[in-house]
């Protein structure tokens, strides 16, 4: 048996050897849960969570009524017992990552700048990826601290600069972007929107806006779509005009079948001056946002934050190439998303396509 302390903590968090030893004497009295946590002054909770935790499956022969032998299959250890919280309790303790190697390199070749996988999606689709293998598992919070705090690296520090923010420590808050406004018709306004566009019910309604490089002298234009999240680009090499802009539209949303061919939302720059023309060409219904409320198109702006991992600012975006914005745009459409229950824009987008036309029937 091992030596008993003598010196009982001051603490009340934590159980005591004494209280240990007393739920013991509780058991073999044949006393329950509540009387026992009663007798020590603690929870009947407490008290449960320690024998769930701490009784061991042994069968042992005692003696039952009339001289008969019965079966008692679980006992409880009070110095074992205390032995294990003492090693729970021991600080400090190895990172998971840095006890597991098969799930360290998995994390890291998530956060590599090839893949750009964020920590809250590495952590969210490995259920998904290993749906039988617990060990498999690993908070978000756990990979911020591998990369972030000192003595706890069991990833490279390296990898800091593959997040979407890329900074070596953690700043919680980002300054909002201004927008310049202009007159817009009333009819065409956010406020006139129909209700399916707002609560995402209907595939088809898409987000959209520029991204620009140095000194705004270059952009390239991004379009989402609610529903799923799926991300177009646009290539604007020569210059971000409405005229270009115009076209460019034009041409990746006609790739589209109709049915994802609905509507686009926009903010109030001059580059969708030729709205009406869009119109025309495309069969969407155009709206602007409010001036200066760009959580109005809260699912564009999102994906433009993503898109500066491909895409840093105050560099010249003129010098991608539509291969470049084709492979960005694959990226961000492979990644899982919270809000798609940790499916890719890409899977939601196929299942939707591959969903059977509703064929109406008359009575």
């Amino acid at each position: 048996m091992p030596p008993l302390s003598l010196v009982e903590p001051v603490t009340s968090r934590c159980l005591t050897i004494t209280e240990r030893e007393k739920i013991l004497a509780g058991i073999h009295a044949d006393l329950s849960v509540r009387r026992i946590a009663a007798g020590i002054g603690r929870a009947p909770s407490t008290v449960s969570r320690e024998l769930a935790k701490n009784m061991t499956q042994r069968y042992c022969r005692a003696a039952g009524s009339h001289g008969r032998p019965r079966t008692r299959p679980w006992i409880y250890s009070p110095h074992l017992a205390q032995q294990r919280a003492d090693a729970n309790a021991a600080r400090p303790k190895q990172a998971k990552l840095a006890g597991n190697r098969v799930l360290r390199d998995h994390v890291q070749d998530k956060l590599t700048c090839r893949e750009k996988w964020s920590p809250e999606q590495i952590s969210r689709r490995l259920p998904l990826d290993y749906p039988d293998d617990e060990q498999m598992r690993i908070s978000h919070e756990a990979i911020y601290q591998s990369l972030y705090v000192q003595g706890r690296g069991a990833l490279r520090r390296e990898l800091t600069v593959c997040l979407r923010t890329g900074r070596a420590v953690r700043k919680p808050h980002r300054q909002a972007d201004t927008r310049r406004t202009r007159q817009i018709p009333a009819e065409l306004m956010i406020s006139k929107r129909p209700a399916e566009i707002a609560d995402r019910a209907v595939p088809g309604h898409w987000e959209g806006d520029l991204i620009t490089g140095t000194a705004n002298k270059s952009a390239i234009g991004t379009l989402v779509e609610r529903s799923t999240r799926f991300v177009l680009l646009l290539h604007l090499p020569g210059d971000h005009s409405a005229e270009t802009v115009r076209d460019a539209i034009a041409t990746q949303i006609l790739t589209l079948p109709a049915a994802l061919r609905r509507s686009l939302t926009w903010d109030q720059g001059p580059e969708l001056a030729q709205h009406a023309q869009i119109s025309i060409d495309t069969d969407l219904a155009i709206y602007f946002c409010d001036p200066h409320s760009p959580w109005q198109r809260g699912t564009n702006e999102n994906t433009n934050g993503l898109l500066r991992q491909y895409f840093p600012k105050s560099t010249n975006l003129a010098v991608h190439s539509v291969d470049d914005l084709t492979e960005a745009a694959a990226g961000l459409n492979g990644r899982p998303r919270k809000t798609l229950g940790w499916r890719t824009p890409a899977e939601a987008l196929n299942e939707l396509l591959s969903q059977p036309p509703t064929v109406a029937t008359t009575a």
